[in-house]
């Protein structure tokens, strides 16, 4: 059986860089957006050819994809389509600014085949908008969320970010209150991390300590499964079946292709990436491997980032026997974990919440001798 691959495009443009970003991004103007559109078709072209696989998630990410613009979207889109082919019902998302963005736009993309959205909140106060460095109110999200609606799409994210700068479980409250209330399917909520090389880490930020960012993580957890958002992975929260897709590749361990400066794949058995370097990405530079990928180890780890945890039956699947004894080996290294950070279900193991909080070495304790 033919095995479905996602796809991710990176955007690398950005209007101005928030100061806790890490991700790679820069401005450009209208040349240096259609030579990158040109250099992505091509790329499309080239690794369509030798792909015999169906696209099942495509999803446009950076950056600030929304800053190419709805006709060189569709452009890329339809390369895509043309090059790959889409399975039938394909999740095909693009993230969007709330601020450069409205009805007509939004109209383009639907036609055009994408059937999601992701924007970004972060937060519906305005002192930590700021603080954040973000262009848009809570009012434009609003505003964006109506457009998007009116657009066509009825599949909308958007991101919140907990453990903010002089921050409290009231004041996320508010945000994840204000979040709510525009009826996203999909709410992703990500603990700020202080990056090396930002403008937040040469500031002296009146952070959470590390008690109170636990007590943060897990009011919001609480208030958005109150609110019908049940916790599917670490960060990620959604409405029955609108469960992003295209992210629950990477979680699943399996292959997707991604194109762009930054971008990263694991396609064919390999892991590869390019480098953060858009000048020697439109010049015809390579991807750097970084090595084969789905290995016993890396596919259990990913497997207990989501909720559903590391099951028996997709370990036999994948690996056989082998699946089955690190499955038991597992087992048993949870005996030395405390309880109230497992969850052990018939055929599986997963971890809480308080368990998500600590995934790196409470991980590191169930994969040992595997």
């Amino acid at each position: 059986m033919t095995r479905p691959l996602g796809l991710y495009l990176h955007v690398p443009f950005c209007a101005g860089k928030c100061p806790y970003c890490d991700f790679y991004s820069l401005a450009a103007g209208p040349e240096a957006m259609d030579a990158y559109t040109s250099r992505l078709e091509a790329l499309l072209a080239q690794y369509g050819a030798a792909c015999a696989r169906p696209l099942r998630t495509v999803y446009f990410g950076g950056g600030t994809p929304s800053l190419l613009g709805e006709k060189r979207l569709a452009r890329l889109l339809e390369g895509a389509a043309r090059h790959f082919s889409l399975e039938p019902g394909a999740e095909i998302t693009c993230e969007a600014n709330p601020t450069w963005v409205d009805r007509p736009f939004f109209a383009v993309l639907r036609r055009a085949g994408f059937n999601r959205l992701s924007m970004g909140l972060q937060s519906a106060n305005g002192e930590e908008l700021r603080l954040l460095g973000r262009a848009h109110s809570p009012q434009d999200v609003r505003r964006a969320v109506e457009a998007a609606r009116a657009g066509g799409f009825g599949n909308l994210s958007l991101d919140l970010m907990l453990g903010l700068p002089d921050s409290s479980e009231e004041t996320l409250g508010q945000s994840i209150a204000f979040a709510a209330e525009l009826e996203p399917e999909h709410i992703s909520a990500y603990l700020l991390k202080v990056e090396p090389g930002t403008p937040f880490a040469a500031r002296d930020l009146a952070l959470p300590d590390e008690d109170q960012a636990a007590d943060q993580y897990l009011f919001c957890v609480r208030e958005l499964e109150a609110r019908g958002y049940g916790q599917y992975e670490i960060s990620n929260f959604a409405r029955p079946g609108r469960e992003s897709r295209h992210n629950l590749l990477y979680w699943r361990d399996e292959e997707y292709l991604g194109l762009g400066p930054a971008a990263h794949s694991f396609y064919e058995g390999r892991r590869f990436y390019w480098p953060r370097d858009l000048a020697g990405f439109l010049a015809g530079s390579r991807p750097v491997e970084d090595g084969p990928g789905g290995s016993l180890e890396e596919y259990a780890m990913l497997a207990l980032r989501l909720r559903e945890g590391l099951g028996r039956a997709g370990l036999r699947e994948r690996f056989g026997e082998r699946g089955e004894e690190a499955f038991q080996k597992v087992l048993a290294n949870a005996a030395r974990c405390p309880e109230r950070l497992l969850r052990r279900l018939p055929e599986a193991l997963a971890l809480t919440p308080e368990g998500f909080l600590a995934s790196n070495a409470v991980t590191a304790r169930l994969l040992e001798g595997l």
